[in-house]
């Protein structure tokens, strides 16, 4: 047997991988489209076979989505893992960027939080026709005290 050829009876199905690592089929697929999971050998039927190197990458990729790295992130990050003698201030400087961004959307969802309980308060029961003061506040974007146009 050729080396090619134990590589690939050693290799799974892009089903199997999906089970192995609890990442969907479609979002494995797409993972390749977009060039963060190297294309896979080819069986004789033309299957795609998937080894170690890609359940190792789709961990990677997988737990850096969970951490909520953007695509681009996790592209450039895997280009520093690729390259293990490269100076990690990259990879610094993309955490960096990356948690700030979360500061952000923190501090953004927070002022949400107080804005729908404000308006949510200004409920009293009544019927949504005539004196629901929550519809009339999500028609008028200029009853919010935090509104940006």
């Amino acid at each position: 047997m050729r080396m090619a050829e134990k590589n690939i009876a050693r290799a799974m199905p892009i089903g199997s991988l999906s089970d192995r690592t609890g990442v969907k089929v479609e979002t494995i697929r797409y993972y390749e489209q977009v060039g963060l999971l190297p294309q896979p050998e080819r069986s004789e039927g033309n299957q795609r076979r998937f080894g170690r190197v890609h359940v190792e990458r789709l961990a990677f990729i997988k737990h850096a989505r969970d951490l909520g790295f953007p695509v681009d992130g996790i592209r450039a990050l895997l280009r520093l893992s690729d390259n293990p003698g490269m100076a990690c201030d990259e990879a610094h400087a993309i955490s960096v960027a990356h948690l700030d961004d979360v500061r952000h959307k923190i501090a953004r969802l927070r002022s949400l939080e107080k804005e729908l309980e404000r308006i949510a308060a200004t409920c009293s029961g009544g019927v949504t026709a005539c004196d629901c003061k929550i519809i009339e506040a999500l028609a008028d974007h200029g009853q919010c005290r935090n509104h940006a146009h």
